[in-house]
């Protein structure tokens, strides 16, 4: 047996999923931006997906946008929102990806905007009354906070969040790569002008993502060179991913219910077994407790060892695929700047354990059975 929990960083191809793509990668092999049968058939192939997306999400189909990914959609709607609309402010919370801090500092640091990041508590929620003293004295902000935080799991109030950015005439962005497909995401219900989904983060294939950008909000191009996509990034489209990113979403969307139950339980099975099984296990941010985090995510503090720094390798070794936190920054001598910005303490190792419907209760038993046996016999 292998174990794999990492699919907070990326999901297994769907096999509907991969039927789907098949014909594109094969026998429809056309340039959409091509006036003859061949490219007329791909076009109409990327509208279609189109209109699937945008119904999904209670959207128009012209207020999506596909992309190579969540983070170019998230420097599309910073850069794009900044810099065309004029705003000098910036908030967000220094627990976002940095797909989206990292942006915006570069922003910052060219003092095109003022930066402010929002104070949040010790599990990292997030203060949304000095939201609303950072709106009020900063009107027409662009303000940019996560749905869920892809390392501890933590969820927060986007219809609290986009009511306070509304109330004070704020451009709300939200980093909803973890939670979309999902959780049910309303663009219309929500006081949001932008939303975000990356493909691989709901069983469909990597390289592939889209951008919902309220109507109205339209930007000069954040990639030049073509007409594609109404203009606004260039180049020929990736036909066969966005057509996998569409079926991924319609299936998660229509078994969302089932993949949630099945997932909460293993969840919840992880964390007793973990609790019974190795001391002093703690949980970071809100990931324990499951109505203020991702169903998906369980960010786990173990107590401090002697193979603290070696045991994600040697879970791996053991067969069991795991994260240190975001996998974004997987092999880099840093540590995480969530559990940073959270004060976790150093010395505890931290393993972030992330499911998907393709989970078994039997893997999460021997993951559980794998990390206990590596950890009690050097545990300090």
């Amino acid at each position: 047996m292998y174990a794999y929990f990492d699919n907070a960083a990326t999901t297994p191809l769907d096999p509907e999923v991969l039927d789907a793509m098949l014909p594109y990668l094969s026998q429809h092999y056309g340039n959409p931006s091509s006036l003859h049968g061949p490219g007329r058939q791909v076009r109409a192939a990327i509208e279609t997906a189109r209109k699937t997306v945008a119904g999904l999400l209670n959207a128009a189909p012209a207020e999506i946008s596909f992309t190579s990914g969540g983070t170019e959609a998230d420097n599309y709607a910073a850069f794009g929102s900044i810099r065309t609309l004029g705003l000098t402010h910036a908030i967000t919370s220094p627990l976002e990806h940095h797909a989206v801090l990292h942006p915006l500092q570069a922003l910052a640091k060219t003092d095109e905007i003022r930066l402010s990041y929002l104070r949040h508590d010790a599990h990292g929620r997030l203060d949304l009354a000095h939201l609303e003293e950072l709106l009020a004295t900063n009107p027409r902000s662009f303000v940019s906070l996560m749905h869920a935080n892809n390392e501890i799991g933590n969820l927060n109030d986007l219809a609290a969040i986009g009511a306070l950015c509304a109330a004070h005439n704020a451009i709300f962005h939200s980093d909803t790569v973890q939670t979309m497909g999902h959780y049910a995401l309303d663009a219309q219900a929500l006081q949001t002008q932008f939303l975000v989904g990356a493909a691989h983060k709901f069983h469909g294939p990597k390289g592939v993502g889209f951008l919902y950008c309220r109507s109205g909000m339209q930007f000069a191009p954040f990639i030049h060179g073509g007409s594609q996509e109404r203009n606004v990034r260039a180049g020929t489209e990736n036909v066969y991913g966005i057509v996998g990113l569409a079926k991924a979403l319609e299936i998660a969307c229509r078994d969302m219910a089932a993949h949630r139950r099945h997932v909460l339980g293993l969840k919840l099975r992880f964390r007793e077994k973990l609790t019974a099984e190795i001391d002093d296990v703690r949980f970071n941010g809100c990931s324990a407790l499951p109505d203020e985090s991702l169903y998906t995510v369980l960010s786990v503090s173990l107590p401090p060892s002697d193979i603290s720094e070696m045991l994600l390798f040697n879970l791996d070794i053991n067969k069991v695929a795991a994260s240190g936190g975001s996998a974004c920054t997987s092999g880099a001598q840093t540590g995480s700047h969530v559990l940073e910005a959270l004060g976790c303490a150093a010395d505890r190792p931290t393993v972030r354990f992330s499911m998907s419907k393709m989970n078994t209760e039997a893997e999460v038993d021997f993951a559980v059975a794998q990390l206990a046996k590596l950890y009690r016999p050097v545990a300090a």
